[in-house]
């Protein structure tokens, strides 16, 4: 089998490395039995793009996105009726499905899994049977499927993304006082025209303890803040940034650049019609139209409510062969890099892309929607109201 090509709108800049370092077991016997083709090392490394403009120009259109979550019956009966269980980790992120194999969901199973992981967050299944087409081919339900121009994936099977810290250790060593990496609080693809929907990370091989994954809920971090504060940010956009460093072709003296595309800081999920506040300290740069300090101290702030506040978050043990599907738009999430690379973790990503973010400011909070609001917050509510009315 031939290795996977590069995406032909990357402009190849050096040729890809073949890596040797040994494959968790787990892994390569998930991998033969789906028929990767392993021979020529493993994974598969594009060729890396150099150029911002070439970086730029991958997806620098608009494309439609029909989310599937929006054709879903709202009770997904034919998705939690098929379950053994449905276990809602916390009141306001996280639900565990059990019983079911995400290889085997019919298109209105998937379409109500959509508008689950819409309202929960993040939804996990553990004990699944997925090869990394099958995978790929779920993604492709969601959306466009992302293939990264930075990342290694599993060869043949293009989009499919390694995650794989050793791999990434030998480039960027990580410690206990910088893990690095994903140990940090983030949303994928940010900088996108249309950024990322849901990403789906299978772990096939995990330590026996550590290496958790914590998420947080961009609907309750919208809802921290008092109806005022909201105020000041609805409707204002931000500038998002890359993750990675390229350089300008004409320019290339000046040094390292990044791609940057213009955001709302609050925006409205297209299956809920919630508010979420969608903002993260690694890739959110600056608010548009402020000085640098007085951008600094609101992102700061915002960053802080997010963040630090476990009622709104979900900290995930994983177990081998588990499947975490979560939604960028509505959250961020950290990897706790605890084990310290005492034992192999390693697994493969698919990222489908969404819609351009929009904001709508009718649109109500999910504990309005929900009717979960309590009588204080009724009053700062009307309060507020009353008070824009005069003014």
């Amino acid at each position: 089998m031939a290795p996977a090509p590069i995406d032909p709108r990357i402009i190849d800049v050096a040729p890809p490395k073949k890596d040797t370092l040994e494959l968790p077991e787990p892994a390569r016997e998930r991998f033969e039995k789906a028929g990767i083709d392993l021979s020529n090392g493993y994974p598969y490394r594009p060729s890396r793009p150099l150029y911002l403009d070439d970086v730029y120009n991958v997806r620098n259109e608009d494309r439609l996105h029909v989310d599937p979550g929006s054709r879903a019956d709202p009770e997904k009966k034919a998705l939690l009726s098929a379950a053994k269980e449905v276990i809602p980790l916390t009141r306001h992120i996280g639900t565990e499905i059990v019983g079911l194999q995400l290889k085997d969901l019919s298109d209105q199973q998937k379409d109500e899994l959509g508008l689950l992981i819409a309202e929960r967050s993040v939804v996990f299944f553990r004990d699944q049977d997925i090869s990394p087409q099958q995978q790929k081919e779920l993604g492709e339900y969601f959306g466009e499927v992302e293939v990264h121009p930075q990342g290694p994936q599993v060869p043949g099977v293009p989009g499919v993304t390694v995650l794989w810290p050793a791999l990434f250790a030998e480039e960027q060593k990580a410690s206990f006082r910088r893990p690095g990496g994903a140990s940090r609080w983030h949303s994928d693809l940010v900088h996108e025209r249309q950024p990322a929907g849901v990403t789906h990370l299978h772990n096939d091989t995990v330590p026996t303890v550590g290496g958790d994954t914590l998420w947080a809920s961009g609907y309750a971090a919208y809802e921290k803040l008092s109806p005022l504060f909201r105020k000041l940010i609805d409707g204002r956009t931000a500038i998002y940034r890359s993750a990675h460093p390229y350089l300008d072709r004409n320019k290339p003296e000046e040094g390292p650049k990044y791609v940057e595309r213009e955001h709302p800081l609050v925006r409205v999920h297209p299956a809920t019609g919630w508010k979420a506040l969608w903002v993260n300290r690694a890739m959110t740069d600056r608010i548009v139209g402020l000085d640098k300090a007085e951008s600094d101290v609101i992102l700061n702030y915002l960053y802080d409510v997010y963040e630090k506040n476990p009622d709104i978050q979900v900290r995930f043990r994983w177990t081998p062969r588990t499947s975490a599907l979560w939604d960028n738009r509505i959250t961020i999430h950290n990897a706790s890099w605890d084990y310290e690379g005492s034992q192999p973790r390693h697994g493969t990503r698919v990222t489908s892309l969404a819609e351009k973010p929009i904001f709508d400011a009718d649109a109500p909070t999910r504990r309005e929607a929900l009717g979960l609001l309590g009588p204080q917050e009724i009053a700062e509510l009307e309060k507020l109201t009353n008070l824009l009315q005069v003014k």
